[in-house]
This record gives C-alpha cells, sequence and structure tokens, in this order.
C-alpha cells in the first residue's frame, strides 16, 4: 500500500482521508510483521534442531530435553530454545514455544493456510486458531482440515462463524478424536473456585451432566424459598441471591439451623492481606491470590468475621544469612514480599510454590541469604541452570540476566524490560541506583494480616 503523504507527517496535519491511508499502512504493517515473526519462529525451530543436542548430557538430571512442540510429522527441538526467543521478542517461554509449534505446524501440517499467509491473504491469529485446534490430529487429518478451512480463512466470514467451521471439519477429520473428546468432557467433573474475579468477589463453579446440574438447582431453589418462609425479616438474607448462597451453605451442613450466621457454616482459611501506607488515609489492600481490594471492603467484609494476626513490616535488611545450603522460612518469606514474581524474564507465576534459587550458587561461595535469592518455576530454574543463561543480583530484588546471545534484560518489581549495551556501558539507570533501591525496599509499609475467617 502506497502512503499520501510524507512517512513523518504529523497526524494533527493529515486530512481525513491521509488518517485513515496511515492507519491502513500501519495496519498492513502489523500484518506484515506478525508474519515475520512466524516465519522467525520457523527458522529458530530449523537452527535449534533436536540433533544439536548431546546425548551424553542429555540423560542427566535437569538437563535440556528434546521436545517436540507441534503435531504429528513436525520435527523435535531443543527446549530452552524457546526462552531465548521469548525473551527476545518479550514474551514468556510457554509464549513463544507456542509461537514455535504454530509456525512449524503451518509449515509441515498446513502448506494451504501457510501459503495464503504468506501472501497476506489470511492474517496469522486464524492460521494460529486452526494449528492450535488441530495439533492432537495426525498429519492426513491436519491436512484434511486445512483444505477444508483455507479458502474461508481470508475473513469473508465472522470469527465465530470461522471458529464454528473449525470446530466440524476437525470432527470430520478425526471422528475418534472428537468421541474421545466428548467422553472426557463427560467425566471431567469439578467444583472449583474460578480464577480472574475482582473487588473483593470470586466465583465457584461446578461443572456435572445437565441431570446433575438440575438437580443441584432444583434444591437450592427449594431450600431458598423454603428460607423466605421461615426466616422473610431476617438482616442477613435480603435478597434471594442471599437466600440462596446461604441455602447452598446450609446444604453443605445438614446439621446446621436455617437461621445459623455465615460465619459460623464457613470452615476457617488463611487469607494473607497486604495493607501499604497511603498519604490520604485511605489505601488500598492487596489479598494474594485474589489482587486489589479497598482498605474499606477489609474493614466491612471481613472486620466482622475474620481474626486478624498483624504482622509488621518484615525487616528485609535485618534478615541474617545462614551458614548452610537450606533456606530457613523467615527468608522465602521475606523474598516472597520484595519478588513475589518469578524472575525468570516476562515470567507471570506469582503463587508461593516456586523455587527459590541461589542467584549465586551455594556451591560456588553463594550465601544463603537475601539478595541471593530469586524465586522461579521449575522450568526456569533448568534454564538457569543449564541453559548458558546468567544472572547477577546486584541490588536485592532486582536481577540483570543475560541470554546465551549476549542480550540484556533487567527484571524488578515492575517487570521485565530489555537493556540497550549503552545503558549497560554508561552504568545502571539513576532509577536503578542503590539509594533508590534502597529506598524501595524498605518504603511499603505493608501488614502482614493473615485472616482465620
Amino acid at each position: 500500500m502506497t502512503v499520501s503523504m510524507p512517512e513523518m507527517q504529523a497526524l494533527d496535519d493529515m486530512s481525513e482521508d491521509q488518517v485513515l491511508d496511515f492507519a491502513g499502512a500501519r495496519a498492513e504493517a502489523a500484518r506484515r510483521a506478525e508474519v515475520d515473526l512466524l516465519r522467525a519462529a520457523y527458522h529458530w525451530s530449523v537452527l535449534h534442531s533436536a540433533e544439536r543436542l548431546d546425548p551424553a548430557e542429555t540423560g542427566k538430571p535437569g538437563r535440556e530435553q528434546a521436545r517436540r512442540l507441534g503435531g504429528d510429522g513436525v520435527p523435535e527441538v531443543s527446549e530452552f530454545a524457546a526462552a531465548e526467543l521469548g525473551a527476545r521478542i518479550g514474551r514468556s517461554p510457554y509464549a513463544a514455544a507456542r509461537l514455535m509449534a504454530d509456525a512449524q505446524d503451518l509449515h509441515h501440517r498446513h502448506p494451504q493456510l501457510w501459503a495464503r499467509v504468506r501472501a497476506m491473504e489470511v492474517r496469522a491469529s486464524y492460521a494460529r486458531h486452526v494449528t492450535a485446534k488441530t495439533r492432537d490430529l495426525s498429519l492426513a487429518q491436519a491436512a484434511y482440515v486445512d483444505a477444508a478451512v483455507a479458502e474461508s480463512a481470508d475473513g469473508r466470514i465472522p470469527w465465530p462463524r470461522f471458529e464454528a467451521l473449525v470446530e466440524a471439519k476437525v470432527a470430520q477429520a478425526a471422528p475418534e478424536v472428537a468421541r474421545e473428546k466428548e467422553q472426557r468432557a463427560a467425566t471431567a467433573r469439578f467444583a472449583k473456585k474460578l480464577r480472574g474475579e475482582a473487588h473483593g468477589m470470586a466465583s465457584f463453579l461446578i461443572r456435572a451432566d445437565v441431570a446433575t446440574i438440575d438437580q443441584i438447582e432444583a434444591a437450592v431453589t427449594a431450600a431458598a424459598q423454603h428460607l423466605a418462609q421461615t426466616l422473610p425479616d431476617a438482616e442477613h438474607l435480603p435478597t434471594d441471591d442471599d437466600r440462596r448462597v446461604h441455602a447452598l451453605l446450609l446444604m453443605a451442613h445438614p446439621g446446621a439451623e436455617p437461621d445459623t450466621k455465615l460465619p459460623d457454616l464457613l470452615p476457617e482459611v488463611q487469607l494473607h492481606v497486604h495493607t501499604y501506607r497511603h498519604p490520604d488515609g485511605e489505601g488500598i489492600a492487596r489479598v494474594e491470590g485474589h489482587g486489589p481490594v479497598t482498605e474499606d471492603w477489609v474493614r466491612n467484609l471481613l472486620g466482622p468475621r475474620a481474626r486478624f494476626t498483624v504482622r509488621p513490616v518484615l525487616d528485609l535488611a535485618g534478615q541474617a544469612p545462614v551458614d548452610a545450603y537450606e533456606i530457613p522460612d523467615r527468608h522465602r518469606q521475606a523474598v516472597h514480599l520484595m519478588t513475589p514474581a518469578d524472575t525468570f524474564p516476562y515470567a507471570s507465576c506469582t503463587t508461593r510454590t516456586k523455587q527459590v534459587d541461589h542467584t549465586v550458587p551455594h556451591a560456588r561461595g553463594g550465601v544463603t541469604g537475601v539478595g541471593n535469592y530469586g524465586p522461579m518455576t521449575i522450568p526456569h530454574h533448568r534454564i538457569k541452570t543449564h541453559g548458558r543463561w546468567q544472572v547477577q543480583q546486584p541490588y536485592p530484588g532486582l536481577y540483570l540476566w543475560r541470554d546465551p546471545h549476549g542480550a540484556f534484560y533487567l527484571v524488578d518489581h515492575t517487570g521485565t524490560r530489555r537493556l540497550p549495551r549503552e545503558t549497560l556501558d554508561q552504568g545502571p539507570p539513576e532509577r536503578h541506583r542503590p539509594a533508590h533501591v534502597i529506598e524501595i525496599w524498605h518504603s511499603p509499609i505493608e501488614l502482614g494480616l493473615e485472616c482465620a475467617a
């Protein structure tokens, strides 16, 4: 597409037609960039063929293994390759592995789609949807879907219809796979808390066959109606939804009386609530595993029904090292407060189940103390140990990574940034010099309110 205005012309000076031309050109450039990224991901997988791995090393614990990222007919690659690609493009190793898998599948299993993607006739996102939905199919079955959907993948039908088309062609290509998925779905019963809720609320989902769900619905409805009849003026049950929730809790405690208060129906659990100093007085707290809530929510919702153990700010600087490899619990708590997320570049895990790694290995003189710890998931810990990555922790909670190809990444409490080489030549930026790091380290007034509710 030819843009009818100077490349650097300010948007404020453009006419309506010029703005539209500019937007169209940038949209096409973005689509071309997505195609180029797939091409690069495929070539990266070729460069990191499993054949380059040393068989004598792969048999040792924790060493890099060969992995097939794509579907049937796709060559295996060295598993740590995704971490290097992901860091360079600002994505997690998992996301980069999915990109490599999609690129390999398009090249080896979906030649018609791949030809149309390269010709800019099909969006990369449409093609990647097909590869994801056909990954469990054989090479021949994937080819059937490729031929069946390639023509319609160019946006001529809306996205919901395209999703339905792909689903139908996958089922036609592999009826036995569709049957197996139905069977797995029939047995995939669960009752669990959902993620992604906010503002102090959460949801609990029960998945079962429709007959079972209808029975649960009828039982909850009947119990809620009974509460409305027996406790019409109950202050804690003002609405039908409140009565339905209460009815479900009563069903979980068969011996409880209908007027039993909510806290008495629930088992004891622990919540970790972190509060921070706020200049205006009213601040925001953080509930681990949930997210931010107002302090007003803590007072009004947790206050009447929880017992609080108030733990003042943990003195991170005062955590004395120990002369041992094993990490004390107080150090693990300090590390979690200072560095709650996985410290590998662009990683996302924030649970307390991560491994705590010695940045400088204990066997090479690294201390067992705050300032030499880095929480990571097992795959990232293995990459750090055996994947030719290097990491230093110049200040506690600040991690400087170097990938095997010489690129640098800074990871701290704000996330990951790639550092230009000139930044390293000039020394650390002002915002990362020791005084500021110490200020960040000590300033939050963090109360670990461990609520027994």
